[in-house]
């Protein structure tokens, strides 16, 4: 009988060593993923990042164009960063410039009437808003100005 038992034993360990050997080559294979992957933003230079950040907290704000926006970042009245950190931090956001021009062009229409070329004009004004004409025209669009 002591031969059975010896015999159940070894069976038992190498069940118990089958099972642990899985698990730890798929915890392996789970955990490189996540350590190769690096978000984007670290990669850029500190003041970069600082423009980054600054540039978001302004979108949470307001509508911008990227001209707009680009200006608020690098204007001694603004943030007063570099204009080329200015444009590299702007570049890296992922804005829907239209969507920003839609939310601009109902701004403007909560204060003043405008006609759906004034609207267009304002949006896209060096004085104004600085949109790119088609991102003036598909924000003036949005709105009841141009119905």
């Amino acid at each position: 009988m002591s031969a059975d038992s010896g015999t159940s034993e070894q069976e038992v360990v190498v069940q118990e060593t089958s099972a642990t050997e899985p698990e730890t080559s798929e915890q392996l294979v789970e955990a490189e993923p996540t350590t190769v992957e690096q978000p984007a933003e670290p990669q850029l230079p500190p003041q970069v990042q600082q423009a980054v950040r600054s540039a978001e907290s302004y979108l949470e704000f307001s509508a911008f164009s990227k001209e707009g926006l680009i200006q608020q970042l690098s204007s001694p009245a603004g943030e007063g960063y570099p204009k080329d950190v200015a444009i590299q931090a702007v570049d890296t956001l992922d804005v829907d410039w239209n969507e920003q021009a839609a939310e601009s062009a109902q701004n403007y229409l909560e204060y003043s009437a405008f006609s759906c070329t004034g609207l267009i004009q304002q949006l896209s004004s060096s004085a104004g808003e600085q949109f790119t004409e088609e991102q003036a025209t598909y924000g003036a669009h949005q709105t009841d100005a141009c119905a």
